[in-house]
């Protein structure tokens, strides 16, 4: 739908059933957030939060929360902007078909962004951040964020709306040593277009001008998440989305979007920073306290009829899964076009998104072999971790489709495809003292931790255990066996401390097994963790332990584990996914606030009928 606003986008959700109005007065102090949690996870409707203390404003959230709800918002361009992207990375077919995709090239010429004439006032009120919604989310963040940012910067040296990034990155509006009203807390971490901008700015010595939308018709969100094609902005795919053009002016030297609900603009100067953060974020644990850019407010504007719209992060899924599911549809065989060979890649949301991927590649470098083994996917491999933010993976388990039809979406079939066939001695490949995602607390320091590629690929030469044998109740290293699906035992073992005292437990599990000859063939991945019961208890759970605790070049050892030529090899793949002392805080919800959220949910309460 070609939606002007926000807000006639909530009344169409409104008319059909997505979304229900909040009467009560509610605190956005984690009252707004512990609502938000709870509904999604009852694949709930979006929320008009319509009495929100300390404000004017109204807010909504949950907007995006199911990927049903998002491809609705946008029925009318959905298939349109595939075909879009589609051709954008593979040009040949509107080359060689022309009039069958002259409809789209129209659309995509539509699209480009709209300047408002200066005759035509640009309808803002001016306010300040103490009068915005100022929500926390968890209970030991730092401050109030914006959850939904569209934050948006110029390249100094190509200036205009055209060589502009627009991104989503968190905004801290108070708390820590930020001064109310005058600065706000900029959070960007690594592979990122606007700090493109700011090293450019600082090599002149001039600030970097930031304008920070929230709000406005729902594709402009969606567009500052998307990894869009080279030479495709994201303000023209915005407005292809919406069937409505971006719209823009310029006040003050910065860009102002006019059909935003809020705009923040302000200045980010050079070698500025501050303490931001924590932060409950998207691997379910809190990013913590760390300097970013600081940036000096210069004016803060709104609609007369402004909407705050937020989401709140926290352990996957949340609403920022279905941003993803929404990228993964619109973006379609794009990654085909970009890595030659590869088939799939799975960023896999229930462990956090950047430390695991799964894949499928192809394996033709050698057909005349006979034995079957990786070649080409470990050239595949080395491509995927290094396009853009999939470099920030720590975990990449790859194989080549044979016979079976194989995909990276089955989880525990790719799983067990790739554990009936590894070679451990052979098909372990680390990377040391590289770069992570920025969130992933499990490595040695910020951003740098490891990587591991699993390249697996050949005949079955294994049969998968499903049954714990008795002997697996004797250990005395680690107790309490279980397994979560064939081929995995998960051991839980005691609170972690050293890496040392690590060392010396697995160098007696081994010795262990030898002597009481424990035969583990059926287990080629075994996992130590602090409560083997929890992470058993499902996939989920299992997908989440394991690879968002830790950290390859410190955490993987193996059963008669040994190095060659520098390459590491074992019989059985041990991964420890206990919590470290330099782990970031699992987050944990305020069990008074969940109580006194309770009466919206009972009956004459604005939720009450919800399941």
């Amino acid at each position: 739908m070609g939606y002007k606003s926000l807000r006639a986008c909530l009344k169409d959700l409104e008319k059909n059933h997505h979304l229900v109005r909040i009467k009560e007065e509610v605190d956005p102090n984690l009252e707004m957030a512990a609502i938000h949690l709870r509904v999604h996870e009852m694949a709930g409707p979006a929320l008009l939060f319509e009495n929100v203390k300390g404000t004017s404003f109204q807010c909504a959230s949950n907007i995006y929360g199911t990927l049903e709800r998002s491809k609705f918002i946008f029925r009318d361009t959905f298939s349109t902007i595939q075909t879009l992207i589609d051709i954008k990375n593979n040009p040949i077919k509107a080359i060689k078909n022309p009039f069958q995709y002259l409809d789209v090239s129209l659309t995509a010429l539509s699209a480009l962004p709209l300047k408002n004439p200066l005759s035509k006032p640009v309808l803002f009120k001016e306010t300040s951040i103490d009068k915005l919604p100022l929500i926390k989310h968890w209970p030991k963040d730092g401050g109030a964020f914006v959850t939904l940012p569209q934050v948006y910067s110029e390249d100094i040296e190509k200036p205009g709306i055209m060589n502009a990034n627009l991104g989503m990155y968190r905004i801290q509006l108070n708390g820590n040593d930020y001064i109310l009203n005058k600065e706000i807390g900029l959070h960007y971490q690594l592979h990122r277009g606007i700090g493109v901008h700011q090293s450019k700015a600082n090599k002149k010595g001039k600030p970097l001008k930031v304008s920070i939308f929230i709000g406005g018709p729902p594709s402009h969100a969606v567009a500052a998440v998307m990894p869009l094609p080279e030479g495709l902005s994201e303000m023209t795919f915005a407005g292809a989305l919406a069937n409505r053009r971006f719209r823009y002016t310029y006040k003050d030297g910065f860009c102002i979007s006019t059909d935003a609900d809020f705009v923040i603009t302000g200045e980010v100067f050079p070698n500025e920073n501050k303490p931001e953060g924590p932060f409950g974020d998207h691997l379910g644990y809190y990013s913590l306290t760390h300097d970013f850019p600081v940036m000096k407010v210069h004016k803060v504007y709104h609609r007369e009829d402004a909407i705050w719209p937020f989401t709140v992060v926290g352990r996957p899924p949340q609403e920022d899964t279905s941003f993803g599911q929404i990228i993964h549809e619109l973006t379609g065989n794009a990654i085909k076009h970009e890595l030659p060979g590869v088939k799939e890649v799975h960023a896999v949301d229930a462990a956090g998104v950047h430390p695991l991927l799964l894949a499928i590649g192809s394996e033709r470098y050698t057909p005349y072999n006979q034995t079957k083994q990786p070649s080409e996917i470990l050239t595949i491999a080395n491509h995927i971790l290094g396009k853009g933010q999939l470099s920030l993976a720590k975990y990449l388990f790859i194989t080549a489709e044979d016979e079976q039809k194989l995909s990276t979406h089955n989880i525990e079939e790719f799983y067990q495809y790739i554990l009936e066939r590894i070679n451990l001695k052979r098909d372990l490949h680390f990377y040391t003292h590289t770069s992570i995602d920025t969130l992933d607390y499990s490595g040695t320091e910020l951003n740098s931790g490891s990587k591991l590629v699993v390249a697996a690929y050949g005949s079955k030469c294994r049969n998968l255990a499903t049954q714990i044998a008795s002997s697996l109740n004797d250990l005395k290293t680690f107790y309490n066996p279980q397994t979560v699906f064939p081929g995995v035992l998960i051991l839980q073992g005691n609170l972690f401390t050293t890496y040392q005292i690590a060392q010396k437990e697995f160098e007696a599990f081994n010795d262990e097994l030898k002597a009481k000859q424990i035969d583990l063939t059926g287990f080629p991945l075994i996992v130590v963790v602090d409560d083997a019961s929890f992470v058993a208890a499902n996939l989920k759970n299992w997908l989440w332990v394991t690879f968002t605790r830790s950290n390859p070049s410190h955490d993987v050892y193996g059963v008669n584990s040994f190095i060659a030529y520098k390459h590491f090899g074992c019989d059985n793949l041990i991964i420890d996914a206990r919590i470290k002392p330099h782990h970031a805080p699992v987050l944990e919800k305020d069990i008074s606030i969940e109580k006194k959220v309770d009466k919206l949910f009972e009956k004459g309460g604005s939720l009450y009928g919800l399941k």
